[in-house]
């Protein structure tokens, strides 16, 4: 794997329309831009290379994270992942990053994650924005840990490149009030369909 570089976002919200986070919420969003090894190829191509890749660039990337975050893992409450490939490639080269492997590999460098975590991939010139989604780590209805972030870089993906992002957050979104159906709420729900 030939990576041209790697980009790190640090955010550290301290208000939100008036409402003081205490302690700070602090994202991170890293990116890693390298070279397609599918790109140019014919659609059917096995996608392992690029699934080994993600493996990979989950652990390294959530390593550096967690560095340029300032927090252990038992800190993070949210995280996410995207791709974005150039147009030399297909949209199956940023599934193939992002769904079959990666999350483990970000699990197992933060030792945490029951939960999914929010992800998708998308294909676009140099500069194309992706919005990353933020997802609990560990309890599917904590809402208020859900939270977005536009992230690009400017020149990248090139045609034969593909830019893999992950984040992670300390925290729920500020001043986050927004609560919903718990677990038992939501299976008494389904169980009740079977019942008309």
């Amino acid at each position: 794997m030939t990576i041209r570089k790697t980009v790190t976002l640090v955010e550290e919200i301290n208000s939100e329309y008036g409402a003081r986070a205490d302690p700070p919420l602090r994202r991170v969003a890293i990116a890693a831009v390298f070279e397609n090894p599918l790109a140019g190829k014919a659609a059917g191509a096995d996608l392992k290379p690029l699934i080994d890749t993600s493996l990979e660039l989950g652990a390294s990337l959530t390593r550096t994270a967690l560095t340029a975050l300032g927090a252990s893992p038992a800190e993070l409450r949210a995280y996410t992942k995207a791709a974005v490939v150039g147009t030399g490639g297909d949209l199956e080269h940023g599934a193939a990053m992002i769904h079959p492997r990666l999350g483990m590999a970000m699990r197992r460098a933060i030792k945490r994650g029951r939960v999914i975590i929010p992800g998708h991939a998308k294909v676009g010139p140099p500069g194309t924005a992706v919005d990353l989604i933020y997802g609990p780590l560990d309890e599917g209805w904590d809402l208020d840990a859900f939270d977005s972030t536009p992230v690009l870089i400017h020149d990248a993906p090139r045609p034969n490149e593909i830019v893999l992002w992950i984040g992670y957050a300390t925290g729920p979104r500020v001043n986050a009030r927004c609560k919903g159906p718990d677990q038992k709420e939501v299976d008494a729900l389904v169980a009740s369909f079977g019942k008309n």
